[in-house]
């Protein structure tokens, strides 16, 4: 059984991708409690949105941590089989991500997360202030276009800048990775606006990268 599966994989992970149309991805990585000598085991995962709407796991493979080096080996490697540059990929604060793409994939846009975002700002405020402060990302998020989403923004760092620098400098700092949506069509918003998918918990409040 566990050479069928293995069979399989090396079949799904050499598969010529040339013929792929994908327009946007969606990269995660996936952290498991399991350590491997030093190492904490990491699952790095894309999938692919193709020209039709249609959804599909372009990869899956494992990597340390969520380095630069792991993500941009998973990128070449991509890139070999035949893979062209998508237009967008969607992920969270993991800067190693972000620095492989410029190297593999430097005409990608970046958009962040917006729940990995939230709950990392969330992170930084106290619990008495949360609820209102989801209510203004979630009219950054959910504007009507780019110019009153910079106007929420605005808002949003006058209403907690002064006693809360660190949540405001997470919004502010990552802006235009945070509205790149903005630039696409409006059908496309919703899937753009995030990589976490349904079947994965949402990430924990904390005030670190997001």
């Amino acid at each position: 059984m566990v050479g069928s599966w293995q069979a399989d994989y090396q079949a799904f992970a050499g598969r010529d991708l040339s013929d792929r149309d994908y327009v946007d991805v969606w990269a995660d990585g996936v952290h498991f409690r399991v350590r491997l000598e030093q190492a904490r085991l990491c699952c790095l995962v894309i999938v692919g949105v193709r020209s039709d709407g249609s959804k599909e796991l372009v990869a899956v493979a494992d990597g340390e941590r969520e380095s630069t080096e792991s993500w941009a080996e998973l990128l070449r490697d991509l890139r070999r089989r035949g893979m062209r540059a998508p237009v967008v990929a969607v992920g969270d604060g993991a800067l190693g991500l972000w620095a492989a793409l410029r190297d593999v994939f430097p005409a990608t846009r970046h958009q962040r997360d917006w729940v990995h975002k939230v709950a990392n700002v969330l992170g930084c405020l106290p619990a008495s202030v949360q609820a209102g402060a989801r209510t203004a990302l979630a009219e950054i998020r959910d504007a009507p276009d780019g110019a009153c989403a910079r106007k929420a923004i605005e808002a949003f760092a006058r209403d907690y800048g002064v006693k809360w620098p660190q949540a405001v400098a997470r919004v502010v700092d990552d802006a235009e990775g945070l509205l790149c949506f903005f630039d696409f069509p409006a059908e496309h918003w919703l899937h753009l606006k995030t990589a976490t998918r349904s079947s994965r918990p949402s990430p924990r409040l904390g005030c670190g990268p997001g």
